[in-house]
């Protein structure tokens, strides 16, 4: 029996009345995850401990939706005891002993890790092929890349391994692959989840969030993912509430943004004409939507680079070959034991970023470049700021093109501007922004949309992209086969 295909409240029932336990749940995941081994989803599997934790939680009441539930988690989340590579050959060997809040937060609900997943080397990349395991593939054509950084997270979610998978997204690591592999990604406002235990990139711009199947149970987790964390200080308090509350109900009225940045050429015209679709159907069904110019999104791709590879250089500085992880065996002295450490434990993608932010932070630099970006970028914010005080949302193309082929070459920087263009000004920004799958390509490759909101109203995103999911109804299993929805 396939229980993981079930309704999420089908299988609470079930697990409930006992007619199944968690143990069930966690040898199917596995099964799967055995069946697709070859798209390379994950890097480590936690196979021993979830068997061990499915069998503690029999006796126990089930005391919410998440519960029994396995999931995966993206491997630049660190976990007491579980192998946390950030993809990396420096990290290879690196076991954590303590766990991020996000995943004190899953285990708070009885929620099962069944692994960590592949992703682009420390998050760097749009792809996932700069892992040092080899990339994951796209469960719908496996001669296509499924999108970065948190590309093993929507492999495995997309192939209906689980439910569940945690993301990181630092300029679109969660919506890019989501949309390539046709799942719901959600980045959420900058601050709402903790990032404690999140091994940082970009510090003033990384965000974890929530990957899932459907809009329903992406809200279910992120209702267990949020909340102020005293060992984060970026980390924001609000009042409780719950995410899955305007979920089903209707958009009568709602006034709605595309910006007129987002359907330009750039973009291919199969994107275009389905999110042109959407536009019909919202207006049929009563909502106001709005073609409208936002300043400085032309820019955010250079704010990023500014920004991110800065930060980047400060971040990995810690990485050093004494403290932990990977160490060049036999150093002439201490500058050797940085220089052959680095050289050998990270990748090329991961070094270039290194130099580019070392050089943007040095000296005179920093002030011409560093700080200027950061104000720029905070004019940005105040563009989407007065967008939001007219309209209730945004909505636009995730990706430029559907996912390309895994043997493209990896250095051509207008393909790799053209990946980040459209998802880099949510993060630029410290907004919430969702992709939700709205249909197919001719060669029946998925679509993304994207819905941004503004900051804290991840509730109202997930009423719209609800209403659009009922309205759609696509079949979103790359396999086929029915799912009991």
């Amino acid at each position: 029996m396939k229980y993981l295909n079930k309704d999420i409240k089908e299988i609470n029932k079930l697990l409930k009345s006992k007619k199944i336990k968690p143990i069930d749940l966690v040898e199917e995941a596995f099964e799967n995850i055995e069946k697709n081994k070859d798209l390379n989803a994950y890097i480590t599997l936690n196979k021993e401990e979830a068997i061990k934790q499915a069998k503690s939680l029999e006796d126990k009441e089930v005391d919410n939706l998440l519960f029994g539930l396995p999931i995966a988690v993206k491997d630049n989340i660190v976990t007491k005891d579980l192998r946390t590579t950030c993809a990396s050959h420096i990290l290879d060997n690196f076991i954590p002993i303590y766990n991020a809040t996000v995943v004190e937060k899953i285990k708070a609900k009885n929620m099962i890790i069944i692994g960590k997943t592949n992703m682009d080397e420390f998050a760097m990349g749009s792809s996932s092929r700069t892992s040092y395991f080899g990339a994951p593939k796209n469960p719908w054509n496996p001669k296509k890349i499924s999108g970065g950084s948190s590309g093993g997270s929507a492999t495995t979610i997309a192939a209906r391994d689980v439910l569940f998978a945690l993301g990181s997204d630092t300029g679109g690591s969660i919506r890019q692959p989501a949309s390539y592999t046709g799942i719901v990604g959600m980045k959420p406002t900058y601050g709402r989840i903790s990032r404690f235990g999140l091994v940082a990139f970009a510090s003033s711009l990384d965000q974890i969030g929530p990957m899932t199947k459907n809009v329903y149970e992406n809200a279910l987790l992120l209702n267990a993912l949020v909340g102020k964390d005293e060992k984060d200080l970026t980390s924001v308090r609000r009042e409780e509430e719950d995410f899955t509350r305007f979920i089903g109900k209707d958009i009568k009225g709602m006034k709605i943004a595309v910006p007129n940045y987002f359907m330009s050429d750039i973009v291919s015209s199969e994107i275009i004409d389905k999110v042109k679709e959407i536009i019909k159907l919202l207006e049929k069904k009563g909502a106001t939507v709005d073609y409208v110019d936002v300043k400085y999104l032309e820019n955010a791709v250079t704010l990023y680079q500014i920004i991110a590879m800065g930060e980047a250089s400060s971040n990995l500085a810690r990485f050093d070959g004494i403290r932990y992880g990977h160490s060049y065996e036999n150093p002439k002295n201490i500058e050797d034991v940085y220089l052959k450490t680095r050289a050998e434990g990270f990748g090329e993608e991961v070094k270039r970023r290194i130099m580019v932010g070392s050089y943007l932070l040095s000296g005179e630099n920093a002030k011409v470049y560093y700080n200027k970006a950061l104000s720029i970028r905070d004019d940005m914010r105040k563009e989407f700021k007065n967008v939001f005080k007219k309209y209730d949302l945004m909505i636009g193309p995730t990706t430029t093109t559907t996912a390309y082929n895994l043997t493209d070459p990896m250095d051509d920087p207008r393909k790799s501007f053209m990946d980040d263009v459209l998802v880099i000004p949510v993060n630029m920004a410290g907004l919430p922004g969702l992709n939700l799958p709205i249909g197919f390509d001719k060669n029946n490759m998925p679509i993304g949309m994207q819905v941004i909101g503004d900051s804290f109203e991840e509730a109202k995103i997930y009423h719209l992209a609800s209403f659009l999911e009922k309205e759609l109804n696509l079949e979103l299993n790359p396999f086929g086969g029915e799912e009991d929805e």
